[in-house]
């Protein structure tokens, strides 16, 4: 069973784990998907809002309904979704509060990339961050950051850390690491969690939260445990 957090005549929040995609995947059964899987066990039909990567855990919201799923589109397309996301870093970011903003372009094989000096047909990026704890190791420093992207473009937060000289500890796509032992814990997909969702909609605002998951709580526990008192 997906967890759900909340739950409403409208809308419905449930708590994604690791390796499932929101929609079908292409060669994939359109039953691993959340939304399929979700629809089968609650017996009703979900409309789709927003996604997250297959390997981020976190908040992800549906609505109920088509007039709520038209409501909260319009919501996310004017801006008025405030996502807060917390990541497990390779290093600390360059500084350790502010805002990146620094425009995205596509690149080969479905991934995204910085701007060069003089582009000009880059997309609009905007990222918050903030480093909330970090760990100084012989094997390589690590930082638990807590990011807030002002827009959603493919990838943002992923490669905005990384281009912060913080790339996600975990991320076979942009740090080419598959998995990371810290702590003494294996952390083996993408270090990154989807906490908070705030929507301000015609029906006020809603906010939904998920609490770190259970593998990256376990290995932020083993890395308080493992630093010197």
């Amino acid at each position: 069973m997906i967890p759900v957090l909340h739950e409403d005549a409208d809308v419905l929040a449930v708590d994604k784990p690791a390796g499932v995609v929101v929609i079908p995947a292409r060669d994939e059964a359109p039953g691993e998907s959340l939304r399929h899987r979700l629809e089968a066990e609650r017996g009703e039909r979900l409309w789709v809002v927003h996604r997250i990567d297959r390997d981020t855990t976190g908040v992800v919201l549906f609505a109920r309904n088509a007039d709520a799923h038209r409501a909260l589109s319009l919501a996310f397309e004017h801006r008025r979704a405030e996502k807060t996301y917390l990541a497990l870093t390779r290093g600390v970011p360059t500084a350790r509060e502010g805002v990146i903003d620094v425009a995205l372009h596509s690149a080969r094989k479905g991934k995204m990339r910085p701007i060069f000096p003089g582009e000009r047909d880059g997309v609009e990026a905007v990222t918050a961050v903030r480093v909330l704890q970090e760990w100084k190791r012989a094997e390589g420093d690590v930082a638990l950051v807590e990011a807030k992207p002002r827009t959603g473009r493919q990838h943002q937060v992923r490669v905005h850390l990384r281009y912060a000289g913080a790339p996600l500890l975990v991320d076979p796509l942009y740090s080419r690491t598959e998995q990371a032992v810290v702590g003494g814990v294996t952390l083996t997909r993408l270090s990154l969690h989807a906490h908070v969702l705030a929507v301000t909609w015609e029906r006020g605002v809603l906010r939904v939260e998920s609490p770190l998951a259970a593998d990256l709580r376990a290995a932020v526990d083993a890395l308080d445990g493992a630093s010197p008192k």
